[in-house]
């Protein structure tokens, strides 16, 4: 089956060659022209993948990217710019994209990167669990994924989109020893090539977010391996 693909880009050049592109390597492609119309069409269909360019009228890209997330979509978001600077890449990433691609590009890298966040995808970079609600408790906390924070005595902290997955994925499998590679790519994709410190920050500060006095730490370090999620014996009222 096709590969479904959905493009947000304003300029018709671009978006009229990105089409062509995309297709004559069997994708089936549905191209939008600003950051509102992407996401009028992204409910008519299964997209596996979108690509956005940043700089768009009427939404920009990253305001896309951001509604898809709020909306509890883990689709994959490839991000197009002539923006090259890191600060701009940092910026994205942290609304929940997957991949950046500078302008200009060139065509074998661009289709390496489609077929690298769809074969993710596809196959699932974390391992199979149950779908999980809207909220849902997380040690002392109640996680809500459209809001993006954890709730704990009445108190909301917010989450990035990393720590918000980090819960997802901790939540998916209580008890079950997960290395620091298997998170890493379920997070962070399995292109990803940083080192195990940057998860271990994340967890951290995921920890202090979720936190109260009376329980006990629910996210268990195991040395040399990884970590574990322990469910509280009583777990707190959504």
């Amino acid at each position: 089956m096709k590969a479904r693909i959905l493009i947000a880009e304003d300029d018709a050049n671009i978006r009229l060659g990105l089409v062509a592109t995309l297709e004559s390597e069997g994708y089936a492609v549905t191209a939008a022209s600003d950051g509102a119309q992407a996401l009028k069409l992204y409910p008519q269909d299964k997209f596996e993948l979108v690509v956005l360019d940043i700089m768009m009228p009427k939404l920009s890209g990253y305001d896309v990217c951001r509604e898809l997330r709020a909306r509890g979509s883990r689709v994959p978001v490839l991000f197009l710019s002539a923006k090259g600077e890191e600060i701009d890449k940092v910026v994205g990433l942290k609304l929940g994209a997957d991949d950046y691609v500078t302008k200009p590009f060139g065509v074998h890298e661009l289709l390496a990167r489609v077929e690298a966040l769809l074969r993710r995808g596809r196959s699932g970079a974390e391992p199979a669990g149950p779908e999980l609600p809207p909220s849902f408790p997380f040690g002392s906390a109640v996680i809500d994924r459209q809001k993006f924070t954890a709730t704990v005595a009445g108190r909301a902290a917010a989450l990035t989109a990393r720590e918000l997955k980090l819960a997802e994925v901790f939540a998916a499998h209580p008890g079950q020893v997960l290395t620091r590679d298997a998170l890493l790519n379920a997070v962070w994709g399995v292109g990803y090539f940083g080192t195990t410190r940057t998860l271990d920050q994340h967890v951290a500060q995921l920890r202090r977010k979720i936190a109260a006095g009376e329980q006990g730490e629910p996210i268990v370090t195991v040395h040399g391996v990884g970590y574990r999620y322990e469910p509280p014996a009583s777990p707190v009222k959504r």
